[in-house]
């Protein structure tokens, strides 16, 4: 079960706000590169695809490479711009045994109750030495992350999300053990101007559980800090690998 219902309001938000440009996430491309090693005819599972943002890039990025999307939010697979969007969950993919040569989840693990069914499920449908790609926000690892400055309350959500080691153990208890763990940096906004002027709450789940005047608080302080804002804003993401 999500940690928020992704319904109309969030899938909308999620879908005007957290499109990145290719341009943003060529450190995000050339991991994916060298842990997925993409080729024609190679199958990856794309799980909690959202509206299908990297589902896209992915296409995009490698051609021949066949992704497979799954989302559990009808409101998000409603307005997925990548089709086929399929319903299922992490505990309950709809892909056949040994069905994909890798799989990637971002920015989904915290929205997983159990995580070694999930664990399991993904062992199910992955084959034997193919990898499974997590990107995520982890519990204790938010330095590297623009939100968190100005919404300094959210740390205390995202230290309910599991840590590094948590996941790596689910996996590992599943016949996936931790290859590498590394920070990727993006480009997530051109500006912190920008970045104040598209924010939608209901786009990220930090800012959806704190309280609406802690909210408020962060809001004012990116304004402000916006006002002499000179440059990128660049985040760093963890991407866990598991094989």
């Amino acid at each position: 079960m999500a940690r928020i219902a992704y319904d109309d309001t969030d899938a909308a938000a999620f879908a005007s706000t957290r499109h990145l440009t290719d341009d943003s996430l060529t450190a995000w491309r050339q991991a994916v590169a060298r842990h997925l090693a993409p080729q024609p005819g190679r199958r990856l599972l794309d799980l909690g695809a959202g509206t299908g943002n990297w589902a896209h890039a992915f296409t995009t990025w490698f051609p021949g490479l066949d992704v497979v999307a799954v989302e559990p939010s009808a409101a998000m697979r409603a307005r997925a711009t990548f089709r086929p969007a399929l319903a299922g969950d992490a505990v309950a993919i709809p892909l056949g045994d040994d069905s994909v040569d890798g799989a990637w989840l971002s920015t989904v693990v915290h929205h997983v109750s159990d995580l070694a069914a999930a664990a399991r499920e993904l062992r199910r449908v992955v084959r034997p030495g193919g990898p499974v790609l997590i990107r995520s926000a982890f519990a204790g690892r938010h330095a590297a992350i623009t939100l968190f400055r100005y919404f300094p309350e959210a740390v205390r959500v995202l230290d309910t999300y599991p840590g590094v080691a948590e996941v790596g153990s689910a996996f590992a208890g599943a016949g996936f053990p931790t290859a590498s763990v590394e920070p990727v940096p993006q480009v997530t906004a051109p500006s912190l101007r920008e970045a104040a002027v598209t924010l939608r709450r209901e786009a990220h789940t930090p800012l959806q559980l704190i309280t609406d005047d802690e909210y408020a608080a962060g809001v004012a302080r990116l304004r402000e800090a916006a006002r002499a804002d000179t440059g990128p804003v660049v985040d760093e993401l963890d991407l866990l690998v598991v094989r």
